[in-house]
């Protein structure tokens, strides 16, 4: 597996936390690395959208123009509804090089997304799946459009994580639905761990690939249950060349890819 674009930049977010410009700062150094083929776009709060221009501390957004293969920097918004999602595409900073350029919008609350938003043209909109009742329904709309869904995966306490039953039927239902998805916290590690500092059941990113790929051949719920458990990578099914998992959001890239490094999955030279 190639593992491209796998990891989205949550460093803003908890538990990482880190300020915007020291965020921006080292989303650009990521970039730069030999393992920039696996990081996908920096994700921000529509909070925190006007906040991107005109960064200080920096050589500013605008100054990156003057570095080899600068230009605008690809953001996910983070945004609550409809209307905040439209008003974080609108009132995003210029996209010419040292700017901004939106390549996707997080939308927690999907409801009339559509009619609100429409279908704007280069942007993946991605609506938050409910961990409750609601779950079905709000999958049911996503199908035939080009929305994607979002699942969150843990958070800053431990009732924030679903265990493996309920991740795998939230994982069941998209792949049965055909909606491709990303997830986003709790996902520190490569493998399914416990935080030695929280005592938090922490799943693991390529526990949940190798869980999609089993649900898209047709793996239930339980058996899809028992791959989210593996602790081993070496009992872990193949991992898939590809799958409706598109990305994971990370605050911390560099951790992600030390494991895959440690693990013999990335290429030589990719670390």
């Amino acid at each position: 597996m190639t593992f491209a674009l796998l990891l989205d930049d949550a460093a803003i977010f908890p538990p990482g936390n880190l300020p915007l410009d020291e965020a921006v700062a080292a989303h650009h150094a990521h970039l730069r690395a030999p393992y920039a083929g696996l990081v996908g776009p920096l994700v921000v709060s529509a909070a925190a959208l006007p906040g991107l221009a005109g960064l200080p501390g920096l050589p500013g957004l605008a100054g990156l123009a003057g570095l080899a293969g600068a230009g605008p920097i690809e953001i996910a918004v983070v945004a609550p509804d409809a209307e905040a999602a439209a008003a974080a595409l609108a009132g995003a900073p210029d996209g010419a090089p040292g700017g901004v350029r939106v390549v996707a919008l997080e939308v927690t609350d999907g409801t009339d997304l559509r009619t609100v938003l429409g279908d704007p043209a280069g942007v993946t909109v991605f609506v938050e799946v409910p961990r409750d009742e609601r779950r079905d329904a709000v999958i049911a709309e996503l199908v035939g459009t080009p929305y994607r869904a979002k699942l969150r995966t843990g958070g800053v306490r431990a009732d924030l994580y679903p265990d493996e039953a309920e991740l795998a039927a939230a994982v069941v239902a998209l792949t049965r639905a055909g909606v491709p998805f990303k997830a986003t916290a709790g996902l520190h590690h490569a493998l399914r761990n416990t935080d030695p500092d929280t005592g938090f059941e922490q799943h693991g990113f390529l526990n949940l690939l190798a869980a999609t790929d089993a649900a898209e051949r047709g793996a239930d719920v339980d058996e899809v249950a028992a791959i989210l458990a593996v602790r081993d990578h070496r009992q872990l099914p193949a991992l898939p060349t590809g799958a409706l998992l598109g990305s994971i959001g990370t605050c911390s890239i560099t951790d992600p890819v030390d494991e895959l490094s440690a693990l013999g999955l990335l290429p030589e030279g990719v670390r």
